[in-house]
């Protein structure tokens, strides 16, 4: 109840869908393969997608805002994930797909 004594009801919906980010989807991959699920098909679809959804101009435009702030209040974009996310994810898949080793040596 709010101070004037009205209650008052929250719209929410539940669950609902929304297309993948770029920068969503190299958090997901970047996680997956520092638990060593280099291999896993998940990891695979998350690096095509990325591939697939990358601009002629090398970055992923994201229209979407991906960061928290106040639901229906204000939302926040940081404008550096859709360009330094999916970049590193993409480059830890690409030395671990080709290096000597399938795990991470250390950080994330």
């Amino acid at each position: 109840m709010g101070e004037d004594g009205a209650s008052y009801k929250l719209d929410y919906r539940g669950y609902e869908t929304a297309p993948s980010t770029a920068s969503q989807t190299a958090w997901a991959l970047l996680g997956l393969m520092a638990v060593g699920e280099v291999d896993h098909a998940a990891v695979d679809a998350a690096s095509a997608y990325l591939v697939q959804n990358q601009g002629n101009h090398g970055l992923w435009n994201e229209q979407r805002y991906t960061a928290t702030g106040f639901p229906r209040v204000f939302y926040l974009r940081y404008h550096g994930y859709p360009r330094f996310f999916p970049l590193w994810a993409m480059a830890r898949y690409r030395n671990l797909r080709s290096g000597n080793s399938r795990t991470v040596s250390f950080g994330m």
